[in-house]
């Protein structure tokens, strides 16, 4: 499986990961990095099959139709999300390129759409999980009893070993593990519902 973690402008990675035997590919949250993800997928002899938005945020879905017209594409979103789809998904439904397999875990919070991808131990978490932080909760239709329920109840119980990439340049590293930000990440400390919302609600 070929895993590219990109940053070209701004604070916000894309993903490019790809089947490397049938050259197969999808993008995750393209952003501001279209150009060198064009070049890269160009450079790499990749079919473009998928652009998937782990949210509709447009800091996310920027360069969306740009890939989607260069590549003939299809953009993959939740089926909550306002983004201009052509692919909806829900909870534990698989997008797949060639043979690798992206698992969608719906993990609202931030947003009601927002989702995180599983794929071969690697965990894309969008704006719900960042290295040593979480999404923020206090944007529109935000909710911190979701967000609770995404980290605690969902993203928490997976293997320790789960390599975690964040969909911002937030925290002390590019990325991180499940295990490591249990142990240092203070937003995904054991809490009570009611003590993860007072958390979240002190300034």
């Amino acid at each position: 499986m070929f895993f590219k973690q990109i940053k070209y402008r701004g604070d916000n990675f894309s993903y490019v990961i790809a089947d490397e035997d049938s050259r197969e590919a999808v993008v995750v949250d393209p952003s501001f990095n279209a150009d060198a993800i064009s070049l890269l997928l160009k450079e790499k002899g990749f079919d473009l099959k998928y652009i998937v938005d782990t949210h509709g945020h447009p800091d996310h879905t920027a360069g969306n139709e740009e890939l989607k017209s260069a590549f003939h594409s299809k953009i993959v979103a939740h089926k909550l999300s306002n983004v201009d789809k052509d692919v909806s998904v829900a909870d534990g439904d698989i997008i797949r390129v060639g043979k690798v397999c992206l698992k969608v875990i719906h993990t609202p919070g931030h947003t009601p759409d927002s989702i995180c991808l599983l794929t071969d131990g690697k965990l894309l978490t969008g704006d719900t999980l960042f290295v040593g932080e979480c999404g923020r909760t206090d944007l529109p239709d935000g909710s911190v009893k979701d967000m609770y329920v995404s980290l605690l109840q969902k993203i928490a119980k997976l293997p320790n070993d789960t390599e975690v990439y964040p969909g911002h340049d937030y925290g002390s590293s590019f990325s991180s593990t499940i295990g490591r930000e249990k142990r240092t990440n203070y937003t995904l400390q054991n809490r009570t519902l009611q003590q993860f919302i007072q958390f979240m609600q002190t300034p």
